[in-house]
């Protein structure tokens, strides 16, 4: 059984940095892809980044590239997603994803390629 859960977010100004962190309990040896995904009120979650567990290989949502960096620390099973220079239009619910598969796969920054999420986490940038 997978379980994950976000930390790390709060309120920061426009240009600041925050860092999220994922516990991934029961990940080992079964997931095959984190992610990060957001919410704005009254929008559609978006992608913001993805990771290849043990492999390594990296993804990013376009609007995220160069500011935000995704990372696995395998022996603590965590996941985390380093945000600098955020802006406002970041300010949402972040939430963190794993898939397990066998199962659907629709590509590492797309929500239906993952099967667990966890409750989210609040990220406010005012300017």
């Amino acid at each position: 059984q997978v379980q994950l859960v976000e930390s790390g977010g709060g309120s920061v100004q426009a240009g600041g940095s925050l860092r999220l962190s994922c516990a991934a309990s029961g990940c080992t040896g079964s997931c095959n892809y984190l992610g990060w995904f957001r919410q704005a009120p009254g929008k559609g979650r978006e992608a913001v980044a993805a990771i290849v567990t043990g492999g390594g290989t990296k993804y990013y949502a376009d609007s995220m590239k160069g500011r935000f960096t995704i990372s696995q620390d395998n022996v603590k099973n965590t996941v985390a997603l380093q945000m600098n220079s955020l802006k406002p239009e970041d300010t949402a619910t972040y939430y963190c994803a794993a898939r397990i598969p066998p199962g659907r796969f629709a590509g590492p920054l797309s929500e239906y390629t993952y099967n667990y999420w966890g409750q989210g986490t609040q990220v406010s940038v005012s300017s």
